[in-house]
């Protein structure tokens, strides 16, 4: 045993004799190249000698530009070493070695992200250390070698497909949260992060699409109009719209709805979402009540309701908008019954209502949103009777989110602070903006002939910070001035209109206890959160496959096969 230390010891020793010489030599260290090579067979030794190896190769790689493979692949040899002491010692020096040659970065980049299939978190901690480093070195060498891993394929094995998303699902978290940090970006390597990220999204699972577009979101050309148009085609391409919709098949609204989610921040007046708004109008609201809930809690067509609300006010110039509007149209005639009984709207305010409002709320909004661009659907002489048959239905749509706005007010008087907290009062101040939504489109709506200039905010959205709901009017009184307001006129049994309803009818009272479904309650509202929710259930863990996507799902693995082992670039 003894010998043994003594043979460690003079191993050891000889190491550090040969760093002192190439450290004297300064810039001619150079000319002693048997001292480096002695550091490369180091890395065979014991745990002593790989340490040292490892620290003194890295010192002096620049000066030997003739062993420099060579010494490279002993550090990937370490980097693999069965002794993770020695492996987070190599990681720990790599960046010694890049600051001396930069070029390398984007070899070891590749070379670190691999290494991020390992289990143990020190280890994972150190690697994201060495890349943080390697940033500040050469930021498009560590996105190279990054990307360079992220569309690596290669002979499968055993278990190495686990091994390979991990390392994605890693290095994609990892560019997310470097790049936010970073700030603004040189455009050279904004411009690549583009190129690469379309290749990679050809073939991804569903969550490394969402944190591909939320790096891609992050980026500073994002603020200019090409850019999100690149973005929005990129997600066009993802949601797969030349394909049948399959309302059957929940990975399929899925993906649907994702890819719409992920597209909706990039869209404005310039960033048109007519692409996904066309193809919802002609494949999805057609067989809206066929469409699948991946689970019992979420209301999946309030959810796709919604979701078309969002899109709905950038379309832009649109084909067949008459076919698409009148798609719009009939869908919202669905869930805006006219009176129950024959006669007046105010008799029919006796009766019990069945009134989705959430569902009239997205489609009324769409509605309006696409109508301003054929205002004629409503206002030509030929459409006369659907516009008067609309107008009884927005009567008694007025009349009853009226009397629920009534109640709701009721319920939230005198309440401030901690009370209007609790989760119920949070609930009954949402509906509160559901029904004023309502009201102030079906007053724009009963104009003659219909106008749409209203603006409003969804009341599942934030507040806007002009909170007012406003609309453009040219004869508008000035401030300070008092103002005629006309008031909703309901039709009389008779044909005539009456300048007071209140006169000529009974108030209708809502049932019993909270609003119930039948009155529009504002629970009803709440049945299908927001998609935010929606997004983080976790659906069925596949999307056709592995992903869903385009690439992954349909086609297995990329190119039928993954690498496993921990870094496979070595040298032939």
């Amino acid at each position: 045993m003894s010998a043994e230390k003594t043979k460690e010891a003079s191993a050891v020793e000889d190491l550090y004799k040969a760093f002192g010489v190439l450290a004297d030599a300064k810039d001619k260290a150079g000319e002693h190249e048997s001292e480096f090579r002695s550091f490369l067979a180091a890395t065979k030794g014991n745990v002593g000698e790989k340490r040292l190896a490892s620290q003194f190769i890295c010192r002096f790689f620049k000066y030997f530009p003739s062993a420099q493979d060579d010494a490279i692949q002993a550090l990937f040899e370490l980097c693999e070493d069965p002794d993770a002491s020695i492996r987070r010692q190599a990681v720990k020096d790599i960046p010694a070695l890049c600051r001396g040659c930069p070029e390398k970065v984007s070899r070891f980049a590749d070379a670190l992200s691999m290494l991020l299939g390992t289990d143990d978190t020190q280890e994972v901690s150190s690697i994201h250390a060495a890349l943080y480093t390697l940033f500040s070195i050469n930021m498009k060498g560590v996105m190279e070698g990054i990307f360079t891993r992220l569309l690596q394929t290669g002979e499968e094995e055993d278990g190495s497909d686990e091994v390979m998303g991990l390392i994605r699902e890693r290095l994609l978290k990892f560019l997310v949260a470097k790049v936010k940090q970073y700030g603004d970006l040189d455009k050279d390597v904004e411009d690549y992060i583009m190129q690469q990220s379309k290749k990679l999204l050809e073939d991804v699972t569903k969550d490394e699409f969402i944190a591909v577009m939320e790096l891609l979101r992050s980026l500073k050309t994002m603020a200019t109009v090409q850019s999100r148009q690149q973005l929005v085609e990129m997600v066009v391409d993802q949601a797969a719209l030349d394909e049948p919709f399959e309302a059957s098949d929940p990975d399929c609204v899925d993906r649907l709805l994702h890819c719409v989610k992920s597209a909706t921040p990039m869209f404005s007046k310039n960033v048109h979402s007519k692409q996904f708004v066309s193809y919802m109008c002609d494949h999805v609201l057609p067989v809206l009540k066929e469409v699948v809930s991946p689970d019992e809690e979420t209301n999946i067509q309030l959810e796709v309701l919604k979701t078309f609300a969002e899109i709905s006010e950038f379309t832009g110039d649109m084909d067949k908008l008459d076919t698409r509007l009148n798609t719009v149209f009939a869908a919202l005639l669905e869930h805006m019954p006219p009176p129950p009984s024959e006669g007046s709207v105010e008799a029919a305010s006796t009766e019990d209502p069945k009134l989705n409002f959430s569902q009239v709320e997205c489609l009324m909004y769409a509605f309006h949103q696409m109508g301003r661009r054929l205002p004629g659907f409503l206002a030509e002489e030929v459409n006369s009777e659907r516009l008067k048959d609309f107008r009884v239905r927005l009567q008694y749509m007025a009349l009853s989110s009226q009397i629920c706005t009534k109640r709701l007010k009721e319920a939230l008087q005198g309440k401030s602070g901690e009370l209007l907290r609790t989760d119920e009062n949070k609930k009954r101040v949402v509906a509160l903006k559901l029904f004023t939504n309502i009201t102030v489109l079906v007053k724009d709506l009963m104009h003659n002939p219909p106008a749409y200039k209203v603006a409003i905010t969804l009341s599942w959205r934030p507040t806007r910070p002009e909170s007012k709901i406003t609309e453009t009017n040219e004869n508008a009184p000035a401030a300070g001035a008092k103002r005629n307001i006309t008031p909703i006129t309901y039709d009389s049994s008779d044909g005539k209109k009456g300048s007071n309803p209140k006169q000529a009818r009974t108030l209708y009272q809502p049932p019993s206890g909270k609003f119930s479904d039948k009155a529009g309650s504002y629970n009803n509202y709440n049945n299908g959160n927001s998609y935010g929710g929606y997004n983080n259930r976790g659906y069925r863990g596949s999307w056709r496959g592995r992903g869903g996507f385009r690439g992954r799902g349909r086609r297995g693995a990329r190119g039928g096969a993954q690498t496993t082992g921990f870094y496979q670039n070595k040298l032939s």
